[in-house]
């Protein structure tokens, strides 16, 4: 298969992996136990390859998860009723759902996690109720999988990234290529038979980052990851940081300069900047920063604009979550944009002070909305994700208004109906149903 990641001049940029490269990734000993995967990835996403072809080619079943986010009470049917045994899921979901529900994860048996550096606080949660998390490491060009480490007892300490599968070697070097002495950070290769065959079409790009490997038989790759790593006093390697501008949200690895690039073509955007920031812990957004080339313009009108271009142009996972408009971009004396002078970002005021709520299922609502958000109060014709919302936080309104009723409610009901005023009439309409025994 050909999967696009994200690139640096604005093209996406095609990794080709062969059948060769699954089938060495599927016969890992790790997955020995994995016979019931529960498949949730978006196709396009490389944990996919995980939740088909490791059960697909050892034998195993695929458990096909219902349609919309994956959250607590379809995980833990799927768990009981399915008997999933083997299940990933990225950093972000994962975070919610060990705080949310910390039993339900730990009730799988094979339990992966990955996609950024793991929260040991969030991994602790899950492994004292009982559980075992597995910290997964991998790019896409490795297969979606390179290097892992299981986590069994309580620790609050980093969680490492841990050691190479099988078939799969791992370096961390400098930047002659040389090995660094254990605890000093350097850049980590890959190599084996999980490497990819390169980049479609692109053989300057391949040429750059799948380099020569000095270690191995002659004529063999190594992949040149941009991860900055450490290796322990026990072999495992612990993440530092990244060498390179990519960032992870919510999985996915992005190139900041993909989205700059793309916002830049609207015909309203003279200068653009693209940050993850991180005001909360554990919470990473996107926000972009506009320089207008009409001066004349509202703000409102171009941060709007170039959101709906965003919407229309990029995937939904590399659309910020903020749109801020400034005069001129801060410099540093070198004449360089500087990003750490960029303000945070102003969310949407909320309008509770005339807009409040007027029902008890509004008040419920607008109280779990406040408190996610970490707002004083909020208005019933507020918008969810105009106030700073996302996906995950999506998961945790309907996590908290579901204990609220002891009544199961969708995800999806907090994108199809972002307001509060909607919101809340969802919630009357699902208790009347089941006080008049319409749900089983």
């Amino acid at each position: 298969y050909v999967m696009f990641t994200s690139g640096s001049t604005g093209v996406p940029k095609g990794v080709a992996v062969t059948h060769h490269n699954v089938a060495a990734f599927a016969a890992d000993r790790l997955w020995w136990g994995h016979d019931r995967v529960l498949a949730h990835s978006a196709l396009a996403f490389d944990a996919s390859t995980y939740e088909l072809w490791v059960p697909l080619l050892n034998g195993g079943t695929v458990v096909v998860a219902p349609p919309g986010p994956l959250d607590a009470p379809a995980l833990e049917r799927a768990v009981r009723q399915e008997r999933v045994s083997g299940v990933f899921l990225t950093t972000g979901l994962f975070n919610a759902l060990a705080e949310e529900s910390p039993a339900v994860l730990a009730a799988v048996p094979e339990l992966w996690q990955g996609g950024e550096a793991a929260s040991p606080a969030a991994v602790e949660r899950v492994v004292l109720a009982g559980g075992v998390v597995n910290n997964g490491y991998g790019p896409t060009e490795t297969t979606t999988f390179a290097l892992s480490y299981r986590v069994a007892e309580p620790s609050s300490s980093a969680v490492p990234i841990g050691g190479p599968l099988d078939n799969t070697r791992a370096y961390v070097l400098d930047d002659r290529l040389r090995p660094v002495p254990t605890g000093v950070p350097g850049e980590l290769y890959i190599a084996g038979e999980h490497l990819a065959r390169g980049y479609l079409g692109r053989p300057d790009l391949t040429a750059e980052r799948f380099v020569a490997c000095p270690y191995g038989e002659p004529g063999t790759r190594m992949y040149r990851t941009g991860d900055l790593v450490r290796r322990r006093g026990d072999g495992n390697m612990e993440f530092v940081g990244r060498a390179d501008q990519q960032v992870k949200i919510r999985g996915f690895r992005i190139e900041l300069g993909e989205i700059e690039t793309t916002l830049a073509r609207h015909p309203g955007v003279a200068q653009i900047v693209v940050l993850a920031r991180q005001d909360h812990p554990g919470d990473k957004r996107l926000v972009a920063y506009l320089v207008p080339g009409d001066t004349s313009a509202p703000e409102t009108d171009l941060s709007g604009q170039v959101r709906r271009f965003a919407e229309e142009t990029l995937p939904a996972y590399m659309v910020p979550s903020a749109f801020v408009v400034l005069d001129a971009l801060p410099l540093n004396h070198n004449g360089k944009v500087d990003r750490h002078a960029l303000p945070a970002p102003v969310w949407q005021e909320p309008a509770a002070a005339t807009h409040r709520p007027r029902t008890e299922a509004e008040k419920l609502v607008a109280e779990v909305w406040a408190e996610v958000l970490g707002l004083e109060r909020v208005g019933v014709h507020d918008d969810f994700f105009g106030l700073g919302g996302n996906s995950l936080l999506a998961i945790r309104v309907a996590a908290k208004v579901r204990a609220a009723v002891d009544l199961e409610i969708p995800v999806n009901a907090v994108f199809t109906h972002p307001t509060v005023e909607k919101l809340a009439d969802t919630v009357e309409a699902l208790l009347i149903a089941d006080i008049e025994g319409q749900i089983p």
